[in-house]
């Protein structure tokens, strides 16, 4: 025979100090957990909402990622010419960009980071439809200006609308446009006339990376063939959502990774809290332990009862912990992608099975931390404890 659930309610009613002492430390456990996760979820959101499946980018074989590759400018035309390319007018739609990455200040700190910048065309816009204007103007082709992504507007001195930075030393770019595109990583990039950046940085003959429009999704296996099979090139292809998704697996396996080894720490003192907390719930309720006992409720009774109620006290500590990890989701943090060592501004994503999950580890931390009491309140002599 089973005890009421309403027992266990109202046992840890009556010790709300020590029910909200210890929901706290699990609900701490829980708030690090899911916020790392969503994190993580968010840094593959980021990335992957920047890339689309009808685009496809060529990179120098054996480079995973557009700051080291590097792509002559001849071979721009060859890539463009191949079979798979949608053309309008009889011009193919694609183009080469040029990644680098610059140290700039940072705003409200005395350290510096890195920051992306990309050298784009006016067909490379084309290829990013989503992207929208939130302020100012588009630059000239041509001149030394630049529009930044909304995400990092003032986040880096100089990195205003209105305001300029050196792109190098004596070489100022004034900042004329902000630009939106959907949270995506593009929105932590700035970006310059192509022919500056090359010119700048000693790049003129080359470029990091060819982009292009594919006529169709179905002509990218024709158009990747084309691209590798040629031995004079020596390039490879990708899709550009397969791209970018590579891209955030590093970054977002090393949050995941560091918040669940922080997660685990909180865990065990949780645990311990939970564990002492039932055991003094045991200690103190001897006497009804008894009387139940008396009244023929049998061990096994007893023990799932008081592992039920540990879970219940988890379980309230792992909602507080959602709630506030929830309340994270309009903060944005900054890390350094290891794709491409550029800081690059995330927000926390929230999901379903995050949730879930993190409600699940909450259990689990009240099952451990409440089986050894429950064992020890299961194990109560009715009569021992009758007496006092």
């Amino acid at each position: 025979m089973l005890i009421p659930i309403r027992y266990n309610l109202r046992s840890l009613v009556v010790r709300r100090a020590t029910t909200l002492a210890t929901a706290l430390g699990i609900s701490l456990v829980v708030w690090v957990l899911a916020s790392a996760m969503m994190l993580a979820e968010g840094v593959r959101r980021t990335l992957g909402s920047a890339g689309r499946a009808d685009v496809a980018i060529v990179l120098r074989n054996g480079s995973d990622a557009e700051l080291g590759s590097t792509v002559e400018e001849q071979q721009v035309g060859l890539v463009l010419a191949m079979p798979g390319v949608r053309r309008e007018g009889g011009q193919p739609i694609g183009a080469g960009e040029t990644v680098v990455i610059i140290a700039a200040e940072k705003v409200g700190s005395a350290g510096v980071s890195n920051l992306q910048l990309r050298g784009i065309t006016e067909t490379g816009e084309k290829l990013r439809p989503t992207v929208k204007l939130q302020d100012g103007r588009r630059p000239t082709p041509g001149a030394d200006e630049a529009m930044i992504g909304s995400k990092i507007r003032g986040r880096f001195k100089g990195i205003e609308l209105g305001q300029s930075f050196d792109i190098k030393k004596n070489r100022p770019i004034a900042i004329v446009g902000v630009f939106e595109d959907g949270g995506s990583a593009h929105e932590s990039e700035v970006w310059v006339d192509g022919d500056i950046v090359r010119s700048s940085f000693g790049r003129g003959a080359t470029v990091s990376s060819v982009r292009v429009k594919l006529d169709a999704l179905e002509s990218f296996d024709t158009f990747k063939t084309h691209v590798e099979q040629d031995k004079r090139l020596g390039l490879l292809a990708m899709r550009e959502t397969d791209y970018y998704e590579k891209a955030s697996e590093g970054t977002g396996k090393f949050i995941r990774i560091l918040g669940t080894l922080i997660a685990m720490c909180f865990a065990l003192g949780a645990m311990i809290g939970a564990s002492n907390t039932m055991y003094a719930s045991v200690a103190n309720r001897r006497r009804e332990i008894g009387v139940l006992r008396a009244l023929g409720f049998s061990r096994i009774g007893i023990l799932i009862s008081f592992l039920f109620e540990s879970v219940l006290l988890a379980l309230l500590g792992g909602v507080i912990g959602v709630v506030a990890a929830l309340g994270t989701g309009s903060l944005k943090f900054s890390v350094l992608n290891q794709s491409t060592w550029s800081e690059m501004v995330f927000s926390f994503q929230p999901t379903p099975s995050i949730i879930l999950g993190s409600l699940v580890a909450a259990a689990v931390v009240g099952i451990l931390g409440g089986f050894l009491p429950a064992v020890r309140a299961a194990r109560v002599s009715p009569l021992e404890a009758l007496r006092g």
